[in-house]
């Protein structure tokens, strides 16, 4: 995907966090709901709940996932309290299944052996976030991840990078797959081909993003944009779901491990992402998790979303002061500047009344060639200082300026 305000790989979850899917694990409606939520809330705080079915408990949702191949948790990355649920799930299911391995989206794949280091204890937290290069790879506050890095180093659990370079996406959006030679693929195979339900209701998800539709005539399924759009979306999933599938295949122990994933939630909802490609490659079991924010629209919570979610605040903590600057996009390098995908709420992209579908064009009169482009300027912005961008927005160009706060004392 996803999350920069300014990340850099993780762009393409703006749209995908919205997708709706037939496609679910069946035999989670074996867990008979404890009771439906008595509120307006389709999820209440502190509750566990079944997507069309209702309320259950911790009890049946961990005894049913601990016996999966594979659990996805899903998160917003800079949600404090999604990560502290994945905490509180990851030590529920080891207490089950102690033979476990985490994936973590946040890791090329590349410093896999920084991670076996970091597990060893042979790496103090600031060596490793170093290391595996974090503040330009995630670019997202290391203290909402120290947790889970912690709890795996302290019970031996080991971790594994599931990610590839951005520009190995970038090239197979741009090329296809076959267009990118062997050797330049990361190992990676042939991710399995969308469903039809995906691309029926991607894909005016989709043209909702392509305002040029509205001049140069409809985008369809063989649209070269949207087709690169999911080629590049797929190649994501499948680099996750091959990494966990090898971690889950490569023990030699008669008691195979518990697999879990810990990556952005529009790579685990309704089933699109990458439980599809872990089905393609043979991993059937697999258990899909998700927090839910309290106040998160029903129409999203219907059968086939998740095996089970949890209800968590839907605010995003600032009890951490963040380790840089944020915008609150999620944006991708298109039409000539940086494509919005999605505006944070209660982000200073709100605030400056950016909005979905906005190509930003210059920050303070810098043009946007790159996604690195778009992270160094953020980055080295100054708290309490004003940022000027240059933005298209319906085929006409406005000034918006981005007002930094100061420093909280």
């Amino acid at each position: 995907m996803t999350n920069s305000s300014v990340s850099r790989n993780h762009s393409v979850l703006g749209l995908t966090v919205l997708l709706l899917s037939l496609y679910g694990n069946s035999a989670w409606a074996e867990i008979k709901p404890a009771k439906k939520p008595q509120s307006k809330q389709c999820v209440t705080l502190g509750n566990w709940s079944i997507p069309g079915a209702g309320q259950t408990t911790q009890k049946d949702v961990i005894a049913r996932a601990a016996k999966a191949s594979v659990v996805l948790l899903g998160e917003t990355h800079v949600n404090a309290d999604h990560h502290r649920w994945q905490l509180q799930t990851l030590v529920a299911l080891h207490a089950m299944r102690p033979n476990m391995v985490i994936g973590f989206e946040m890791f090329p794949r590349r410093v896999q052996a920084v991670l076996d280091q970091w597990v060893a204890g042979k790496l103090t937290e600031k060596a490793f976030l170093k290391a595996v290069e974090w503040d330009r790879v995630w670019n997202t506050d290391a203290n909402l991840y120290l947790p889970l890095f912690h709890f795996a180093r302290m019970n031996h659990i080991p971790m594994r990078a599931l990610n590839i370079e951005s520009n190995l996406r970038r090239q197979v959006a741009e090329k296809g797959f076959n267009g990118v030679p062997v050797e330049e693929r990361e190992g990676l195979t042939r991710p399995a081909d969308p469903s039809q339900a995906y691309l029926d209701y991607l894909l005016p998800i989709y043209k909702q993003h392509d305002r040029k539709d509205k001049q140069q005539g409809e985008t369809g399924a063989d649209d070269a944009d949207f087709k690169r759009f999911i080629a590049g979306q797929q190649l994501w999933d499948r680099a996750m779901a091959q990494i966990l599938q090898q971690a889950m295949t490569e023990s030699t122990d008669k008691d195979k491990p518990l697999v879990v994933g810990v990556m952005g939630a529009g790579h685990v909802l309704h089933g699109f992402g990458v439980t599809h490609q872990l089905h393609d490659l043979g991993v059937k079991n697999v258990a899909a998790l998700l927090p839910w924010d309290t106040d998160r629209s029903c129409q999203q919570f219907v059968k086939g979303a998740a095996d089970a979610v949890f209800g968590v605040l839907p605010h995003i903590s600032d009890a951490i002061q963040p380790q840089f600057q944020r915008l609150g996009i999620r944006f991708e390098i298109a039409r000539g500047g940086a494509l919005v995908l999605q505006v944070e709420k209660r982000s200073i992209a709100e605030a400056a009344k950016l909005q979905d579908a906005d190509v930003i064009l210059e920050m303070a009169g810098l043009p946007l060639k790159n996604t690195d482009d778009v992270i160094a300027i953020v980055k080295r912005q100054a708290p309490g200082t004003w940022l000027p961008l240059k933005v298209r927005r319906d085929d006409q160009e406005i000034e918006i300026i981005a007002k930094f706060p100061p420093l909280k004392q």
